[in-house]
This record gives C-alpha cells, structure tokens and sequence, in this order.
C-alpha cells in the first residue's frame, strides 16, 4: 500500500474552487433544513416527548442533527460526487495525467468531505445557536470533531464508491448503511431506551462516538467514556483509510 504525497492538497483544491462557483445554489438548502426539522421534530414532536433527563427534546436532538448532517454532507461528496468524477467527468484520468497519483486523490477526497462535513456542522451549529440551544463555549470544539467524523465516513463512503459498479449501487448504501447509522446512533433518542440487542449493535456504528462527543461539548459535559469514543472513531478510520487507498489504485488502474 502507497501513502499519499503533499499534492494531495490540489485535488482538495479543485474541489474547494468547484463549490465556490456553486456554493450560492447550496447554502440556502444548508439552512432551511435545519431549521425546518428543529422546528417540526423539536418543537412539534418535543411537544409531545417533553423532557429527556433534565434537557427539553430539542435540545436533545439539536447536537445529534450536527453529527448527522455532517455525515450526510461528507457521504454525499465522497458517494456520489466522486463517483460521477471518477466515471462520468473523467476528471480522475486528467488528474492521473499531472504529477498527482491516485493515493492523492483518493486523500484529497477524503479531507474534501471532510471540509463539507465541517462546514454542514458549522452551518447547523449556528442555527442551533441562533434558537439559543447551544449550552456551553466548548461548542466551537464540535468544528474540528465533525472534521475528523468527516475523515471517517468519507473513507467508508470512497471505499463504497471505489468497488460498486454503477450509480445505482448507492442506493443499497444510503439505505442499508448511512440511514441506520442515522436511526441508531442516538441523534433522536438515548440508545438506553433502545431493547438491548440494538444497544449492542449501536456500540459498533461509525456515527454513534461522534454523535456523544459532539452532545457533550455542546452541553459542556463530556461522557465518562470519551476516550472509548476516541478510540473507536481512530480505528475506523485506520481501517477505511488504509482500504479505501488499496481499493481505489485498484479501480483506477485496472
């Protein structure tokens, strides 16, 4: 297995100049979202849960929507994005024609949906901040998390991309690995509540040590179990990281 070289920073450069020119047709869908479901699972379902602990519902779900848009926004741009750059754009072969080799790219894919996923967070972030929700300065630490949850669900996401066949595929992925990741690692509900064979399944989601850490800055309580959180995120991306830059020199010199 080849490591990636400093050039990986120009494919995320690439990438980081394309959403420039685009950015205005997706910011305001970055907004409206989040607020449209604090509003509709906050304040219209919180209204009929009440409490959770000694927290309203919507302050509950509001750090677990930071985790999960994060997730979303990094599996989007390593799924989908990068499959229609690798086989419809072509932009991949024009990129193997430079100096930049396909453990750069596949890098620099990786850290650019990692960047999306900072960016998502932040955006909900200052939603949440703008309902009054956010309960502590250590907050502003949830940006680098989600960068790091976003190196992690970008490598599974690219591993995905790098061996199915067609575009369709990612409809097996969203459906079968990144909605339960969503539904099971604590965003709407504590996995306590959940019967226990789905609190053991939930210690094994990719999702669920972001989803705690990130509750607990914005709370300004950090779970007793922090350094498992750590621990769990790292190998997952030792894992996914190391496969993904096997899988795509695989399919991108076959």
């Amino acid at each position: 297995m080849k490591m990636f070289s400093w050039r990986f920073f120009r494919v995320w450069q690439r990438n980081r100049d394309v959403f420039f020119r685009l950015w205005h047709f997706e910011m305001p869908i970055s907004f409206i979202e989040p607020v449209l479901l604090l509003l509709a699972f906050g304040l219209g379902m919180g209204a009929f849960i009440g409490a959770i602990g000694d927290e309203q519902y919507i302050n509950f779900i509001a750090p677990g929507m930071i985790a999960s848009y994060a997730m979303f926004s990094a599996s989007n741009e390593c799924s989908y994005s990068a499959f229609l750059r690798m086989e419809h754009q072509h932009t991949y072969d024009a990129i193997l024609a430079t100096p930049v080799n396909v453990e750069d790219i596949t890098a620099g894919e990786i850290f650019w949906g990692a960047t999306r996923a900072m960016l998502t967070a932040s955006i909900v972030l200052l939603v949440s901040a703008a309902f009054q929700l956010v309960g502590s300065p250590w907050a502003i630490l949830i940006l680098p998390v989600t960068f790091v949850e976003g190196v992690l669900i970008g490598s599974i996401s690219l591993f995905y991309t790098s061996v199915v066949p067609s575009i369709y595929a990612f409809n097996f992925f969203f459906t079968l690995i990144i909605n339960p990741l969503f539904l099971l690692s604590g965003v709407f509900f504590p996995l306590d509540t959940f019967p226990k064979v789905l609190q053991d399944i939930s210690w094994f989601t990719p999702l669920r040590p972001s989803v705690e850490i990130v509750r607990g800055l914005f709370k300004g309580e950090m779970p007793e179990n922090i350094w498992l959180s750590v621990a769990g995120i790292a190998a997952y991306i030792v894992v996914f990281f190391s496969l993904t830059l096997v899988t795509m020199r695989r399919r991108l010199t076959k």
